[in-house]
């Protein structure tokens, strides 16, 4: 089952899952600044991509700049803070049941499918 993280007002987004939708018929969009999204599921994303919880940090948001930016914060604590602050995650972020993207650029979409 393929799972993309989608915000509908962002432009990369809906790129993402016009893609998506191009190559794959059966996926879940899971609109997570509406519903939210827990600290286990950004812990699991994370595992399954192989990362850092800093490389799924949108660092060209104001809170980052304002608060965050060069501070020593531990990965346990990025989670954290992106389960409270969804919107600093990147997006799209696409899921199978064992891989994890961020589907920027778009083409990064393909290494999941």
């Amino acid at each position: 089952m393929i799972k993309i993280y989608h915000n509908p007002r962002c432009k990369k987004s809906c790129a993402g899952l016009a893609y998506l939708q191009n190559k794959v018929k059966d996926f879940t969009i899971v609109k997570y600044l509406e519903k939210g999204i827990s600290f286990d599921e950004i812990q699991e994303i994370i595992h399954k991509s192989g990362l850092r919880p800093i490389d799924f940090v949108r660092t060209q948001e104001e809170m980052y700049k304002k608060e965050l930016k060069d501070k020593n914060i531990s990965d346990e604590e990025w989670i954290k803070i992106l389960s409270e602050n969804p919107r600093l995650l990147q997006r799209p972020i696409i899921v199978t049941d064992t891989k994890a993207i961020v589907g920027q650029p778009i083409s990064e979409i393909d290494k999941i499918l």
